[in-house]
This record gives structure tokens, sequence and C-alpha cells, in this order.
């Protein structure tokens, strides 16, 4: 087992995870990546079935710091999530992973606005 630091892509508190030393990190992101599988830093993140681990700055089981070269008193973390990406293969080839999708969903019966044009006589609609 080694001690691994990791700092958040927010606002650089560092996290400390005691894991074994066979795992191959790929990244840290503020997002997941595309069919990556996340654990939390309390599950068995070290199984074959996780392919990273989902932390939220300044909470759960990790160890937290504040970043280097800085005296504060408060506790570190902002509490956004971020994540630490495994190297992942398929078919013998690394996985290069991309940011997931967001769904957005627009309103229904609202079209779009902006000004009427001009009006009055000597106009037409």
């Amino acid at each position: 087992m080694v001690d691994v630091s990791y700092y958040c892509p927010r606002c650089g508190a560092v996290a400390e995870l005691d894991r074994d030393a066979r795992l191959a990190d790929k990244s840290v992101t503020p997002f997941p990546l595309e069919g990556w599988s996340y654990a939390s830093a309390s599950d068995d993140y070290e199984a074959d079935e996780w392919d990273g681990v989902k932390l939220v700055c300044g909470e759960g089981d990790a160890s937290w710091s504040h970043p280097p070269d800085t005296e504060r008193d408060d506790a570190p973390g902002c509490g956004e999530p971020f994540f630490l990406n495994f190297v992942r293969f398929e078919d013998g080839e690394e996985v290069s992973g991309s940011p997931e999708s967001e769904h957005v969903r627009l309103a229904e019966g609202m079209g779009p606005g902006g000004p009427r044009g001009p009006s009055g006589p000597g106009f037409s609609r």
C-alpha cells in the first residue's frame, strides 16, 4: 500500500488515498469520463469492477489538506465532486476517455424570443 495525493482541479485542496501501488492513474478531472464506473473513497475501489474513484472535495474517507504554500485555519475543500480515472484497456488497447455528455431539456411551448419588428402605418405583417 502507498499513500497517493490528488489535487482538486477546482480549488487545489489535496486528497490523500492509501491504495494498492498496482493501480495505474490516468487523470484527475472535474467531470466523469464516458463509460467509466466510479466507486467512492469508502468503497473497495481497488476491485476490478471500478474504473476510478469519485471524490467530493473535503469530504469522505480521503485525508484532506490545503494546497501547499497556503496557511489557512478553515477546513480544506470546496465540496465539489471530481474524478480520479484509472488507466483502462479494451481489446488490448488503452481507452482515452471523454467527458460524459450532458443532456439539456428545453422548455416546451416557448418559441424564440426577440424583437417583433417594425409596426405601424406603412408596415404590413
